[in-house]
């Protein structure tokens, strides 16, 4: 996979690419957003451990399909408030290292429960066995 970033536009604001080419022949594995809640029902009171919890919950999905997350592509993230961005960068900077995802990131006015500060979902792509 392959990261795109024009020239002729502004770099990402933060870590992530503006784009990335799937070759021909990678299989995809798309999530439903995850919140950051365990399997025991525990909700972590800040943001970034939420986070945390929501990139596990990716990476037990994708390990499903013998990928990881090495192999996202795309992220979308949902916080309540712009006091949560920052949380929830901070665990996907260290969540991917190498290139990174394309990615949104919008603030939306909630969950179903009040104590979720985030949701994210993710597409992840990797070579189609042989």
């Amino acid at each position: 996979m392959r990261a795109l970033a024009p020239a002729s536009i502004r770099p990402p604001f933060a870590r992530y690419s503006h784009g990335i080419a799937i070759p021909a022949g990678h299989r995809l594995v798309v999530t439903s957003g995850q919140l950051g809640i365990s399997s025991d029902e525990t909700i972590p009171a800040e943001c970034e451990q939420q986070a945390d919890l929501c990139f596990a919950n990716i990476a037990a999905i994708l390990a499903e399909d013998g990928m990881t997350l090495a192999n996202v592509v795309r992220l979308n993230a949902y916080v309540t408030a712009r006091e949560h961005m920052q949380g929830y960068m901070r665990s996907r900077d260290r969540h991917f290292q190498g290139v990174p995802p394309a990615s949104t990131l919008v603030i939306v006015s909630g969950f179903t429960r009040p104590e979720f500060f985030l949701e994210i979902e993710a597409v992840a792509a990797a070579v189609e066995p042989a």
